[in-house]
C-alpha cells in the first residue's frame, strides 16, 4: 500500500478561498486522495510536527475541523532525535524549520510520496530530490499521475 504524507498546507488547503481556480482543484485532489485512504487504496501517516502545526492554528472553527480530518490518519511518526538531525540537514537547502521537520518525519516514516501545495518548498525538494529520501509532489500532479483503481 502506498504510504502518503500531506503537509500543513494541504490540509489546510480545502479551507482556503475557493474562488481561484487552482486552490479549488488542489483541494479537491486532496479530498479525492482523502476518500482513497478511508477506502484504503492509501495509508496516510502523520506526525508529531503536523499535530504541532494544527494545534497552533488561530482560527479555532478551522483549527477543530482539521484536527477532524487528521484523526484518520492510519499512522503516526513521532518526533526523535533522527528526525531532528535530519532536518537540520534539510534547513541547509534554504528550506524553514517546519518544514524541514515534515521532509525529515516523511522519511524517517519511510514515506512514499510527501505532498505539499508549497510551490517554493516543492521547488526545493526537485533541486535536491538526489538527497531526498522520498518522492515529492504537488497533490494535484500526484493524484492525476497515480494509478490506485
Amino acid at each position: 500500500m502506498i504510504k502518503i504524507y500531506l503537509d500543513a498546507c494541504c490540509i489546510n488547503r480545502p479551507f482556503d478561498n475557493q474562488s481561484y481556480p487552482r486552490i479549488h482543484l488542489e483541494s479537491e485532489a486532496i479530498l479525492l486522495l482523502l476518500m482513497y485512504c478511508e477506502k484504503g487504496y492509501l495509508k496516510w501517516i502523520g506526525s508529531d510536527i503536523l499535530d504541532y502545526e494544527i494545534e497552533h492554528t488561530p482560527d479555532l472553527l478551522k483549527k477543530e475541523m482539521i484536527k477532524l480530518i487528521i484523526s484518520t490518519t492510519k499512522g503516526h511518526i513521532t518526533l526523535n532525535e533522527t528526525i531532528r538531525k535530519r532536518a537540520n540537514e534539510i534547513q541547509k537547502w534554504k528550506i524553514s524549520s517546519f518544514d524541514s521537520l515534515h521532509v525529515a518525519s516523511a522519511e524517517y516514516g519511510k514515506i512514499d510520496i510527501f505532498l505539499t501545495t508549497d510551490d517554493k518548498l516543492l521547488s526545493k525538494l526537485k533541486k535536491h530530490r538526489q538527497n531526498l529520501k522520498c518522492k515529492a509532489d504537488n497533490p494535484l500532479n500526484w493524484v492525476q499521475e497515480v494509478k490506485l483503481l
